[in-house]
Protein backbone atom coordinates (compact mmCIF):
# COMPACT_ATOMS: atom_id res chain seq x y z
CA UNK A 1 0.00 0.00 0.00
CA UNK A 2 1.37 3.17 -0.65
CA UNK A 3 0.10 6.84 -1.69
CA UNK A 4 0.15 7.09 -4.96
CA UNK A 5 -1.50 3.80 -5.75
CA UNK A 6 -4.89 5.16 -3.48
CA UNK A 7 -4.14 8.03 -5.57
CA UNK A 8 -4.77 6.47 -8.54
CA UNK A 9 -7.14 4.62 -8.12
CA UNK A 10 -9.40 7.76 -6.89
CA UNK A 11 -8.59 8.96 -10.36
CA UNK A 12 -9.82 6.35 -12.28
CA UNK A 13 -12.60 6.43 -10.28
CA UNK A 14 -11.93 2.54 -8.48
CA UNK A 15 -13.72 2.08 -5.24
CA UNK A 16 -12.03 2.84 -2.64
CA UNK A 17 -11.56 0.12 0.33
CA UNK A 18 -11.91 0.26 3.40
CA UNK A 19 -8.11 -1.21 4.17
CA UNK A 20 -6.13 1.43 1.81
CA UNK A 21 -8.92 4.62 3.47
CA UNK A 22 -7.38 3.13 6.92
CA UNK A 23 -3.95 3.27 5.91
CA UNK A 24 -4.14 6.69 3.98
CA UNK A 25 -5.96 8.22 7.31
CA UNK A 26 -2.97 6.48 9.17
CA UNK A 27 -0.50 8.29 6.56
CA UNK A 28 -1.89 11.61 7.15
CA UNK A 29 -1.97 11.58 11.01
CA UNK A 30 1.66 9.52 11.24
CA UNK A 31 3.26 11.84 8.04
CA UNK A 32 3.63 9.28 5.74
CA UNK A 33 1.44 10.89 3.40
CA UNK A 34 3.10 14.12 2.02
CA UNK A 35 0.97 17.26 1.92
CA UNK A 36 1.13 17.02 -1.67
CA UNK A 37 -0.47 13.80 -1.60
CA UNK A 38 -3.05 14.80 0.70
CA UNK A 39 -4.29 17.41 -1.58
CA UNK A 40 -3.81 14.95 -4.33
CA UNK A 41 -6.28 12.67 -2.68
CA UNK A 42 -8.49 15.91 -1.16
CA UNK A 43 -8.93 16.76 -4.98
CA UNK A 44 -9.42 13.19 -6.32
CA UNK A 45 -12.44 12.61 -3.40
CA UNK A 46 -13.55 15.63 -4.52
CA UNK A 47 -13.96 14.69 -8.16
CA UNK A 48 -14.66 11.50 -8.27
CA UNK A 49 -16.46 10.62 -4.63
CA UNK A 50 -15.95 7.69 -2.70
CA UNK A 51 -19.32 6.49 -2.50
CA UNK A 52 -22.14 5.35 1.12
CA UNK A 53 -19.70 2.39 2.04
CA UNK A 54 -16.39 4.84 1.26
CA UNK A 55 -17.87 7.84 2.96
CA UNK A 56 -18.43 5.38 6.28
CA UNK A 57 -14.83 3.77 5.82
CA UNK A 58 -12.97 6.88 5.91
CA UNK A 59 -14.67 8.63 8.59
CA UNK A 60 -14.20 5.68 10.88
CA UNK A 61 -10.26 5.22 9.54
CA UNK A 62 -10.02 9.05 10.54
CA UNK A 63 -11.62 8.78 13.93
CA UNK A 64 -9.58 6.04 14.57
CA UNK A 65 -6.40 7.18 13.31
CA UNK A 66 -5.95 8.93 17.32
CA UNK A 67 -7.99 8.56 20.78
CA UNK A 68 -11.36 8.24 21.14
CA UNK A 69 -12.98 9.80 24.67
CA UNK A 70 -14.93 7.65 27.18
CA UNK A 71 -16.91 9.95 29.50
CA UNK A 72 -18.27 6.95 31.13
CA UNK A 73 -21.59 7.16 33.63
CA UNK A 74 -23.31 11.16 34.07
CA UNK A 75 -24.93 13.39 32.86
CA UNK A 76 -25.52 12.71 29.13
CA UNK A 77 -22.97 13.82 26.32
CA UNK A 78 -24.07 15.93 23.52
CA UNK A 79 -22.91 18.16 20.86
CA UNK A 80 -24.36 20.19 18.11
CA UNK A 81 -22.52 20.69 14.80
CA UNK A 82 -23.02 23.09 11.56
CA UNK A 83 -22.35 22.42 8.18
CA UNK A 84 -20.75 26.29 8.16
CA UNK A 85 -22.75 29.79 6.68
CA UNK A 86 -21.85 33.29 7.57
CA UNK A 87 -22.60 35.04 10.54
CA UNK A 88 -23.25 32.15 12.27
CA UNK A 89 -22.10 31.98 15.97
CA UNK A 90 -25.03 29.31 17.56
CA UNK A 91 -22.32 27.14 19.50
CA UNK A 92 -21.34 30.14 21.59
CA UNK A 93 -25.20 30.25 22.60
CA UNK A 94 -26.24 27.05 22.81
CA UNK A 95 -23.77 25.05 24.44
CA UNK A 96 -23.63 27.11 28.16
CA UNK A 97 -27.49 26.53 27.23
CA UNK A 98 -27.31 22.78 27.43
CA UNK A 99 -24.83 22.96 29.94
CA UNK A 100 -27.18 24.69 32.26
CA UNK A 101 -30.21 22.17 31.24
CA UNK A 102 -28.23 19.07 32.49
CA UNK A 103 -25.61 17.89 29.69
CA UNK A 104 -22.39 17.81 28.92
CA UNK A 105 -21.03 19.29 25.96
CA UNK A 106 -16.95 18.73 25.20
CA UNK A 107 -17.45 20.29 21.79
CA UNK A 108 -15.03 20.11 19.16
CA UNK A 109 -15.14 23.13 17.01
CA UNK A 110 -13.14 24.19 13.59
CA UNK A 111 -11.31 27.02 12.80
CA UNK A 112 -12.64 28.99 9.54
CA UNK A 113 -12.78 27.27 6.53
CA UNK A 114 -13.28 28.78 3.06
CA UNK A 115 -15.47 31.28 3.22
CA UNK A 116 -17.23 30.83 6.20
CA UNK A 117 -16.01 31.51 10.05
CA UNK A 118 -14.72 29.23 12.78
CA UNK A 119 -15.96 28.58 16.22
CA UNK A 120 -12.32 28.55 17.66
CA UNK A 121 -11.06 31.59 15.70
CA UNK A 122 -14.45 33.52 16.94
CA UNK A 123 -13.24 32.52 20.78
CA UNK A 124 -10.01 33.39 20.17
CA UNK A 125 -11.09 37.11 19.58
CA UNK A 126 -11.37 37.25 23.49
CA UNK A 127 -8.11 38.03 25.20
CA UNK A 128 -6.98 34.95 26.77
CA UNK A 129 -9.43 32.19 25.51
CA UNK A 130 -7.15 29.24 25.15
CA UNK A 131 -8.76 26.37 22.53
CA UNK A 132 -5.69 24.01 22.74
CA UNK A 133 -6.29 21.84 26.29
CA UNK A 134 -4.65 18.87 27.20
CA UNK A 135 -7.35 16.11 27.31
CA UNK A 136 -7.03 16.26 31.39
CA UNK A 137 -8.16 20.18 31.44
CA UNK A 138 -10.47 19.57 29.11
CA UNK A 139 -12.70 16.77 30.91
CA UNK A 140 -11.94 18.70 33.96
CA UNK A 141 -13.84 21.80 33.00
CA UNK A 142 -16.85 19.88 30.84
CA UNK A 143 -17.27 17.79 34.34
CA UNK A 144 -17.26 21.34 36.56
CA UNK A 145 -18.77 23.75 34.05
CA UNK A 146 -20.40 21.76 31.83
CA UNK A 147 -19.47 23.00 28.58
CA UNK A 148 -16.03 23.79 26.85
CA UNK A 149 -15.20 24.94 23.25
CA UNK A 150 -11.81 23.16 22.01
CA UNK A 151 -9.95 22.27 18.98
CA UNK A 152 -9.20 18.85 18.36
CA UNK A 153 -6.40 18.12 20.63
CA UNK A 154 -3.13 16.21 18.87
CA UNK A 155 -3.94 12.59 19.09
CA UNK A 156 -7.71 13.54 18.30
CA UNK A 157 -8.84 12.94 14.52
CA UNK A 158 -5.36 13.69 13.49
CA UNK A 159 -6.04 12.36 10.14
CA UNK A 160 -8.93 14.86 10.07
CA UNK A 161 -6.70 18.22 11.22
CA UNK A 162 -4.19 17.71 8.62
CA UNK A 163 -6.52 17.29 5.73
CA UNK A 164 -9.06 20.04 7.02
CA UNK A 165 -6.21 22.77 6.70
CA UNK A 166 -5.29 21.70 3.09
CA UNK A 167 -8.70 21.50 1.94
CA UNK A 168 -8.93 25.15 2.87
CA UNK A 169 -6.44 26.25 0.58
CA UNK A 170 -6.87 23.63 -2.63
CA UNK A 171 -10.67 24.83 -3.22
CA UNK A 172 -11.30 20.96 -1.51
CA UNK A 173 -13.92 22.32 0.38
CA UNK A 174 -17.29 21.41 -0.88
CA UNK A 175 -17.27 17.69 -1.11
CA UNK A 176 -20.12 15.85 0.57
CA UNK A 177 -17.62 12.83 1.63
CA UNK A 178 -14.86 14.35 3.22
CA UNK A 179 -17.05 17.40 4.72
CA UNK A 180 -19.11 14.06 6.50
CA UNK A 181 -15.79 12.44 7.32
CA UNK A 182 -14.09 15.44 9.23
CA UNK A 183 -17.19 16.15 10.89
CA UNK A 184 -18.47 13.00 12.46
CA UNK A 185 -14.08 11.78 12.38
CA UNK A 186 -14.17 14.39 15.46
CA UNK A 187 -17.51 14.47 16.78
CA UNK A 188 -17.64 10.46 17.30
CA UNK A 189 -13.44 10.37 18.59
CA UNK A 190 -15.55 12.67 21.10
CA UNK A 191 -16.95 10.08 22.76
CA UNK A 192 -20.75 11.55 22.21
CA UNK A 193 -23.77 10.43 23.32
CA UNK A 194 -26.30 12.46 21.19
CA UNK A 195 -25.59 14.86 18.35
CA UNK A 196 -27.73 17.79 16.74
CA UNK A 197 -26.68 18.96 12.97
CA UNK A 198 -27.05 22.18 11.41
CA UNK A 199 -27.06 21.30 7.23
CA UNK A 200 -27.13 24.63 5.90
CA UNK A 201 -29.03 25.65 2.75
CA UNK A 202 -28.31 28.89 0.21
CA UNK A 203 -25.85 31.77 -1.19
CA UNK A 204 -23.80 31.90 2.71
CA UNK A 205 -23.94 27.90 2.33
CA UNK A 206 -21.44 25.61 0.91
CA UNK A 207 -24.48 23.18 -0.28
CA UNK A 208 -26.51 25.94 -2.55
CA UNK A 209 -29.78 24.03 -3.19
CA UNK A 210 -32.20 21.91 -0.82
CA UNK A 211 -30.71 18.65 -2.69
CA UNK A 212 -27.97 19.39 -2.18
CA UNK A 213 -28.39 19.94 1.84
CA UNK A 214 -30.42 17.38 2.01
CA UNK A 215 -28.27 14.20 0.69
CA UNK A 216 -25.42 15.92 3.02
CA UNK A 217 -27.74 16.11 5.96
CA UNK A 218 -28.96 12.11 5.00
CA UNK A 219 -25.49 10.94 4.49
CA UNK A 220 -24.47 12.86 8.08
CA UNK A 221 -27.02 11.09 10.14
CA UNK A 222 -27.30 7.74 8.27
CA UNK A 223 -23.23 7.54 8.93
CA UNK A 224 -23.06 8.87 12.87
CA UNK A 225 -26.46 6.75 14.04
CA UNK A 226 -24.00 3.45 12.13
CA UNK A 227 -21.31 4.92 14.39
CA UNK A 228 -23.56 4.26 17.38
CA UNK A 229 -24.17 8.32 18.34
CA UNK A 230 -27.92 9.06 18.38
CA UNK A 231 -28.02 12.03 15.63
CA UNK A 232 -30.56 14.15 14.17
CA UNK A 233 -30.40 17.30 11.64
CA UNK A 234 -32.14 20.21 10.55
CA UNK A 235 -31.75 21.70 7.09
CA UNK A 236 -31.60 25.39 7.98
CA UNK A 237 -31.17 28.71 5.68
CA UNK A 238 -28.49 30.46 4.92
CA UNK A 239 -29.36 32.97 2.01
CA UNK A 240 -28.16 35.92 4.68
CA UNK A 241 -26.60 35.63 8.15
CA UNK A 242 -27.55 34.10 10.63
CA UNK A 243 -26.65 37.26 12.84
CA UNK A 244 -26.55 40.86 11.62
CA UNK A 245 -22.26 40.79 11.88
CA UNK A 246 -20.00 38.71 10.34
CA UNK A 247 -16.36 38.57 11.44
CA UNK A 248 -14.65 36.84 15.01
CA UNK A 249 -14.53 39.79 17.62
CA UNK A 250 -18.22 41.36 15.99
CA UNK A 251 -19.82 38.21 15.96
CA UNK A 252 -19.09 37.47 19.13
CA UNK A 253 -20.43 40.73 19.94
CA UNK A 254 -24.17 39.64 18.63
CA UNK A 255 -23.33 36.26 20.63
CA UNK A 256 -23.30 38.76 24.21
CA UNK A 257 -25.91 40.65 23.10
CA UNK A 258 -28.32 37.22 22.64
CA UNK A 259 -26.84 35.91 26.20
CA UNK A 260 -27.76 39.15 27.88
CA UNK A 261 -30.85 40.42 26.73
CA UNK A 262 -29.92 43.04 24.41
CA UNK A 263 -31.12 41.05 21.60
CA UNK A 264 -33.01 38.43 19.88
CA UNK A 265 -33.85 37.17 16.40
CA UNK A 266 -33.17 34.46 14.28
CA UNK A 267 -29.55 33.71 16.61
CA UNK A 268 -31.69 33.26 19.49
CA UNK A 269 -34.50 31.13 17.21
CA UNK A 270 -31.93 28.49 15.64
CA UNK A 271 -30.57 27.96 19.18
CA UNK A 272 -33.45 27.10 20.46
CA UNK A 273 -34.46 24.70 17.32
CA UNK A 274 -31.47 22.81 17.39
CA UNK A 275 -31.21 22.18 21.23
CA UNK A 276 -34.59 20.86 21.87
CA UNK A 277 -34.73 18.14 19.44
CA UNK A 278 -31.32 17.22 21.04
CA UNK A 279 -32.54 17.58 24.78
CA UNK A 280 -35.50 15.28 23.66
CA UNK A 281 -33.51 12.17 22.71
CA UNK A 282 -31.20 12.31 25.55
CA UNK A 283 -34.07 12.39 27.99
CA UNK A 284 -33.59 16.01 28.73
CA UNK A 285 -36.90 16.96 27.97
CA UNK A 286 -40.20 15.42 26.61
CA UNK A 287 -40.17 16.53 23.43
CA UNK A 288 -38.80 18.70 21.16
CA UNK A 289 -41.01 21.46 21.44
CA UNK A 290 -40.16 21.40 25.16
CA UNK A 291 -36.51 21.07 24.68
CA UNK A 292 -36.77 24.37 22.35
CA UNK A 293 -38.81 26.30 25.14
CA UNK A 294 -36.06 25.61 27.60
CA UNK A 295 -33.16 26.36 26.04
CA UNK A 296 -35.02 29.65 24.70
CA UNK A 297 -35.82 30.00 28.78
CA UNK A 298 -31.84 28.98 29.66
CA UNK A 299 -31.17 32.07 27.17
CA UNK A 300 -33.52 34.73 28.19
CA UNK A 301 -32.87 34.38 31.60
CA UNK A 302 -29.56 34.89 31.88
CA UNK A 303 -28.38 31.37 33.14
CA UNK A 304 -26.72 30.73 29.58
CA UNK A 305 -24.72 34.21 29.69
CA UNK A 306 -23.33 33.46 33.29
CA UNK A 307 -21.88 29.55 32.36
CA UNK A 308 -21.08 31.29 29.05
CA UNK A 309 -18.83 33.16 31.55
CA UNK A 310 -17.66 30.32 33.42
CA UNK A 311 -15.91 28.84 30.67
CA UNK A 312 -14.87 31.79 29.23
CA UNK A 313 -12.67 32.21 32.34
CA UNK A 314 -11.96 28.48 32.89
CA UNK A 315 -10.38 28.55 29.41
CA UNK A 316 -8.42 31.66 30.15
CA UNK A 317 -10.19 34.43 29.39
CA UNK A 318 -10.99 37.63 31.47
CA UNK A 319 -13.31 37.00 34.86
CA UNK A 320 -16.13 39.42 34.46
CA UNK A 321 -16.85 39.24 30.63
CA UNK A 322 -20.13 38.63 30.52
CA UNK A 323 -20.48 41.41 32.91
CA UNK A 324 -18.11 44.00 30.70
CA UNK A 325 -17.62 42.04 27.72
CA UNK A 326 -17.60 45.40 25.19
CA UNK A 327 -14.29 46.88 26.87
CA UNK A 328 -12.55 43.31 26.46
CA UNK A 329 -13.41 42.51 22.48
CA UNK A 330 -10.90 44.53 19.95
CA UNK A 331 -12.56 47.16 17.86
CA UNK A 332 -10.98 47.67 13.98
CA UNK A 333 -9.53 51.14 13.32
CA UNK A 334 -11.29 51.82 10.08
CA UNK A 335 -15.27 51.52 10.07
CA UNK A 336 -17.06 52.71 7.35
CA UNK A 337 -20.72 52.32 6.36
CA UNK A 338 -21.97 50.99 3.01
CA UNK A 339 -24.01 52.98 1.10
CA UNK A 340 -27.24 51.51 -0.45
CA UNK A 341 -27.14 52.61 -4.22
CA UNK A 342 -30.38 53.09 -5.00
CA UNK A 343 -33.64 52.38 -2.88
CA UNK A 344 -35.89 49.70 -2.56
CA UNK A 345 -36.11 46.41 -0.41
CA UNK A 346 -33.16 44.11 -0.29
CA UNK A 347 -34.31 41.32 -1.85
CA UNK A 348 -31.18 38.92 -2.50
CA UNK A 349 -27.49 38.48 -0.75
CA UNK A 350 -24.83 36.64 -1.88
CA UNK A 351 -23.35 35.05 1.28
CA UNK A 352 -20.65 33.56 -0.17
CA UNK A 353 -19.73 36.32 -1.49
CA UNK A 354 -19.94 38.73 2.27
CA UNK A 355 -17.68 35.62 3.78
CA UNK A 356 -14.99 36.11 1.44
CA UNK A 357 -14.99 40.00 1.82
CA UNK A 358 -14.39 39.23 5.63
CA UNK A 359 -11.40 36.84 4.74
CA UNK A 360 -9.82 39.33 2.36
CA UNK A 361 -10.36 42.13 5.15
CA UNK A 362 -8.22 39.62 7.26
CA UNK A 363 -10.64 38.18 9.12
CA UNK A 364 -10.06 34.40 7.83
CA UNK A 365 -7.40 32.74 5.88
CA UNK A 366 -6.29 32.98 2.07
CA UNK A 367 -3.58 30.67 2.79
CA UNK A 368 -3.20 28.17 5.82
CA UNK A 369 -0.06 30.29 7.39
CA UNK A 370 -2.18 33.71 7.12
CA UNK A 371 -2.93 35.58 11.00
CA UNK A 372 -6.31 36.17 12.00
CA UNK A 373 -6.97 40.02 12.74
CA UNK A 374 -10.26 39.49 15.16
CA UNK A 375 -11.25 42.71 14.74
CA UNK A 376 -12.34 43.24 10.91
CA UNK A 377 -15.48 41.96 9.39
CA UNK A 378 -18.90 43.47 9.12
CA UNK A 379 -21.63 44.76 11.12
CA UNK A 380 -25.15 45.54 11.30
CA UNK A 381 -26.21 44.33 8.05
CA UNK A 382 -29.92 44.90 7.28
CA UNK A 383 -32.25 41.26 6.83
CA UNK A 384 -33.81 39.87 3.63
CA UNK A 385 -36.79 42.40 2.75
CA UNK A 386 -35.60 45.55 4.67
CA UNK A 387 -37.41 48.72 3.04
CA UNK A 388 -34.03 50.97 1.97
CA UNK A 389 -33.37 54.48 0.71
CA UNK A 390 -30.58 55.40 -1.20
CA UNK A 391 -27.51 56.42 0.30
CA UNK A 392 -28.86 54.79 3.84
CA UNK A 393 -26.17 52.25 5.44
CA UNK A 394 -26.72 48.36 4.13
CA UNK A 395 -23.94 47.50 6.52
CA UNK A 396 -20.55 48.95 8.40
CA UNK A 397 -17.43 47.75 7.19
CA UNK A 398 -14.42 47.19 9.90
CA UNK A 399 -11.29 47.65 8.38
CA UNK A 400 -7.47 47.59 9.38
CA UNK A 401 -6.76 50.35 6.89
CA UNK A 402 -8.65 53.14 4.67
CA UNK A 403 -7.56 50.65 1.06
CA UNK A 404 -9.01 47.88 2.58
CA UNK A 405 -12.28 49.65 3.52
CA UNK A 406 -12.97 51.29 0.22
CA UNK A 407 -12.92 48.16 -1.53
CA UNK A 408 -15.04 46.16 0.90
CA UNK A 409 -17.92 48.43 0.50
CA UNK A 410 -18.08 48.01 -3.26
CA UNK A 411 -17.83 44.23 -2.72
CA UNK A 412 -20.84 44.88 0.09
CA UNK A 413 -22.46 46.96 -2.22
CA UNK A 414 -22.12 44.27 -5.42
CA UNK A 415 -23.19 41.39 -3.03
CA UNK A 416 -26.14 42.56 -1.80
CA UNK A 417 -29.21 43.35 -4.22
CA UNK A 418 -32.00 45.71 -4.11
CA UNK A 419 -35.86 45.88 -5.90
CA UNK A 420 -38.69 44.55 -5.10
CA UNK A 421 -39.55 42.84 -1.56
CA UNK A 422 -38.97 39.31 -1.67
CA UNK A 423 -40.87 36.27 -0.36
CA UNK A 424 -38.51 35.57 2.74
CA UNK A 425 -37.65 31.92 3.46
CA UNK A 426 -38.16 30.04 6.70
CA UNK A 427 -35.55 29.88 8.98
CA UNK A 428 -35.63 25.97 9.19
CA UNK A 429 -36.75 24.00 5.92
CA UNK A 430 -36.60 21.00 6.91
CA UNK A 431 -36.04 18.15 9.92
CA UNK A 432 -34.30 14.82 9.81
CA UNK A 433 -34.39 11.95 12.79
CA UNK A 434 -36.32 14.78 15.11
Amino acid sequence: MDARTVIARLRRGEPADAESLAWFARGLADGTVTAAQAGAFAMGVCLRGLGEEGRTALTLAMRDSGDVLDWGKGAPVLDKHSTGGVGDSVSLVLAPALAVLGARVPMISGRGLGHTGGTLDKLEAIPGFTTGLDEARFRAIVEEVGAAIVSAGPNMAPADRRLYAIRDVTATVESLDLITASILSKKLAAGLEGLVLDVKVGTGAFMKTADEARELAQALVDTANAAGCRTCALITDMNQPLAPALGNALEVREVMRVLTGAAEGPLLELSAELGGPLLAQAGLARSAAEGCKAVAAAIRDGRAAERFGAMVYAQGGPHGFVEDWARFLPEAPVIREVPAPESGHIRAMEGEALGLTVVRLGGGRQVESDRVDPAVGLSDVLPLGTAVTKGQPLARVHAAREAQADAAVKEVQAAIAIGAAPDLPPLVHERMGT
